[in-house]
Parts: structure tokens; C-alpha cells; sequence
């Protein structure tokens, strides 16, 4: 399946706290128990923003996520490949 990134406007979102985060993944859990196609693989925190890396059949199933959970996806992004350092080994 594709994998996506989604940006997550969310102004001072990297000062919230631990029992935050864990609510905030908890919610979002929530929902995707109900969509059986879009996983949740991680997210990275910024000061402001979301970063959230997603396994999904489509971009719609992204979009359904955001909107069930209630966090914003501001830009949605399909990941065409990945680099890492070992790329360089080909």
C-alpha cells in the first residue's frame, strides 16, 4: 500500500505534554480501529507542527482519518521512494 506524509499545522504542539501526547495518539487510535486500511506508522514534533507518516490504500482514507480524529491535514504528500544513506550503495 502507499505510504504518505501528512503536515499537521498545530501552533505550539511541541510544548504539550506527555500525558497529552499520549491522549492525542490514544484518539487517534480510536479511529483508526474503524478504518481498516490507513495505519498510523509515526510522527515527528516540531514546535508547530505534525509530521505523521501513514500506510493507506488512497489519500481519501488519510483525509477520512484526519477528519473522524479531529487533527488537521494540512498537506498531504504520497511517498514516491525512500532515501537513506545505504541508497548510495547501489
Amino acid at each position: 500500500m502507499p505510504k504518505f506524509v501528512i503536515e499537521r499545522e498545530m501552533p505550539s504542539v511541541g510544548q504539550l505534554t506527555q500525558p497529552e501526547f499520549v491522549g492525542a495518539a490514544a484518539q487517534s487510535n480510536a479511529v483508526l480501529d474503524k478504518l481498516p486500511t490507513v495505519q498510523w506508522q509515526h510522527s515527528y514534533v516540531t514546535g508547530d507542527k505534525l509530521y505523521c507518516v501513514y500506510i493507506a490504500e488512497d489519500e481519501d482514507g488519510v483525509r477520512e482519518h484526519a477528519e473522524l480524529s479531529g487533527f488537521p491535514a494540512n498537506k498531504i504528500s504520497r511517498v514516491v521512494t525512500i532515501l537513506d544513506p545505504t541508497s548510495a550503495d547501489a
